[in-house]
């Protein structure tokens, strides 16, 4: 870890562009398994079955495997409430983990050569309540690992990152989770369970709509 820090900043940037390229490649030429055929692994994780789900949907997570596979796994593995709590447990640790890679590799490259509107867009970063991760974690922008890895490389305090990041998670993982559990026992779910999605989704629609507007009157601001 030392050695890592005393390196270059520009070198610690560059390890973390061929790790994310890394990630990618391999994302690329591994298939992911079909969740349906998933559920007899808890049976033979035993008891260590939920912490080998959150630790393993963290780590693959890491790796830029789309949330929404991680999710509906778990759903079709443990069903629709266990299994969207621990694939909010896994996107938590993720988020974590990727936020502390690129703040180790990436932020004092970033924070050495930022100029003009991409300085002004870090403090921007810097400044960020819970109620501005939310926001950008609801865009469809990249996926929920490069995001945390790119968090890290900006101004952004931890924990607004982590808490803006499980909230704005919620929403789908209800909501993938039940149809993941779906797959392996359709008779057996409680829809009203789901509801959590159903709000959550009504939230997103409103904290995009206020970023909006927030945009809106920021611009005429700023006009002359």
């Amino acid at each position: 870890m030392l050695r890592v820090v005393a390196t270059s900043s520009a070198l610690r940037f560059g390890m973390l562009l061929f790790l994310l390229a890394g990630f990618g490649l391999m994302l690329l030429l591994t298939p992911l398994p079909d969740p349906a055929t998933l559920p007899h692994l808890a049976d033979r994780l035993g008891g260590f079955a939920p912490v080998a789900a959150v630790l393993g949907g963290a780590l693959l997570l890491v790796a830029l495997v789309p949330r929404t596979f991680i999710t509906l796994a778990a759903g079709a593995i443990f069903g629709m409430l266990p299994g969207a709590l621990y694939a909010l447990g896994a996107a938590l640790l993720a988020a974590a983990v990727g936020f502390a890679v690129g703040r180790l590799l990436g932020r004092d490259f970033v924070a050495e050569r930022v100029r003009g509107r991409l300085a002004r867009l870090d403090r921007w970063f810097t400044r960020q309540s819970v109620f501005g991760v939310m926001t950008v974690r609801l865009l469809p922008i990249s996926g929920f690992g490069l995001v945390s890895y790119g968090y890290g490389t900006t101004g952004a305090r931890l924990l607004p990152f982590l808490t803006g990041s499980v909230i704005a998670s919620a929403p789908t993982a209800f909501g993938y989770a039940a149809l993941g559990a779906a797959v392996t026992s359709p008779g057996g779910i409680n829809w009203y369970a789901a509801a959590p999605a159903a709000l959550g989704f009504i939230a997103s629609a409103i904290l995009l709509t206020r970023w909006w507007r927030a945009e809106r009157r920021t611009r005429a601001a700023h006009r002359p």
